[in-house]
């Protein structure tokens, strides 16, 4: 609970924003998880219906202690943004029509682009090197899901389909290719 109370109370920014700190308390401080298992709970939570902090929060609750672990841990992690919101919307409305409000929402998004970015980098080395991603060598990258991140976001890029589908695409793209290896 005290854990995701952290998490909920520090992860500005959303979901996406919250990764780099999830990481930081789950797989380096606490070692509830290895970095691969991380990897693997990303995708999860990101392929599940909801936010992806809070499948995140329940996905570790369960792997720790079971339901309740996933009861608590995604209290403990909804709790901070319940207040803050509460708090926020009353100053919002009461003050928003300062122009200091908006300079400091505008001062605040480069933060958030640098905590996505850092956790988008942690895991796309580890996708592409694996374990071996704090030795990066070019000669070890795992040239199919180097491939696969070009394709998917190239199409991404190009056309905007809804992710959903390039998460199946990708899915369906490496059951073929473990199939034909096999």
């Amino acid at each position: 609970f005290w854990v995701f109370l952290q998490i909920g109370l520090f992860s500005i920014g959303g979901g996406y924003a919250a990764i780099p700190l999830i990481q930081s308390k789950i797989v380096e401080e606490n070692a509830w998880l290895t970095m691969t298992q991380f990897t693997d709970l990303i995708t999860i939570a990101e392929m599940t219906p909801g936010p992806i902090a809070i499948n995140s929060a329940t996905f570790v609750g369960t792997h720790i202690a079971g339901v309740l672990g996933a009861i608590v841990s995604t209290i403990g992690f909804i709790v901070p943004a319940w207040v803050i919101v509460i708090i926020l919307a009353f100053l919002y409305y009461k003050y928003k029509g300062l122009s200091i409000i908006g300079d400091i929402m505008a001062m605040l998004r480069p933060t958030v682009i640098a905590l996505i970015a850092s956790a988008g980098a942690a895991i796309l080395l580890l996708t592409l090197w694996g374990d071996g991603a704090g030795n990066i060598n070019f000669a070890n990258i795992k040239t199919q899901s180097l491939i696969l991140f070009v394709l998917g976001f190239a199409v991404l890029k190009k056309f905007k389909p809804n992710p959903v589908y390039i998460i199946a695409g990708a899915g369906i793209i490496s059951v073929t290719v473990y199939a034909a290896g096999h």
